[in-house]
């Protein structure tokens, strides 16, 4: 049997497969992750700065487009690969809307956060990533 890019064998033990299922659930992971500690954050009137949102501003919406990602593995259909860019601009909206909402909420506080934390891409240094408690 030949499967996308010509791959033979069992496509649901292919190296794409795999990675596909990984990143789904890896962006499952971040998510809920990322949820967790937002909602403690907003319980207590603070903001997010901490774990995860110590590496990155918006790991939610990382793990939305990784999720996406992994089902765009899955299923490369005209929809889902039209779909998929016009997704991943919503949510870089969505956080940047966000972002003008905690400026004014949280002022220089969440400016200076700005400043250390990178918005969607961790930084790959680890000299320059901040200490995570």
């Amino acid at each position: 049997m030949v499967t996308l890019f010509g791959l033979h064998g069992n496509p649901h033990w292919s190296i794409l497969h795999i990675l596909s299922i990984a990143a789904i659930f890896g962006g499952f992971i971040l998510l809920s992750t990322a949820w967790k500690a937002l909602y403690a954050a907003q319980s207590r009137h603070t903001l997010a700065t901490t774990g995860i949102y110590g590496y990155v501003r918006h790991p939610q919406y990382v793990g939305f487009i990784v999720i996406m990602l992994g089902f765009l593995m899955q299923w490369p259909t005209l929809l889902t690969l039209l779909m998929f860019p016009v997704l991943v601009v919503m949510y870089v909206q969505l956080a940047r809307t966000e972002e003008r909402e905690a400026l004014r909420e949280f002022g220089d506080q969440y400016r200076a956060y700005m400043q250390r934390v990178p918005a969607f891409l961790p930084r790959l240094d680890p000299r320059r990533s901040p200490r995570v408690s």
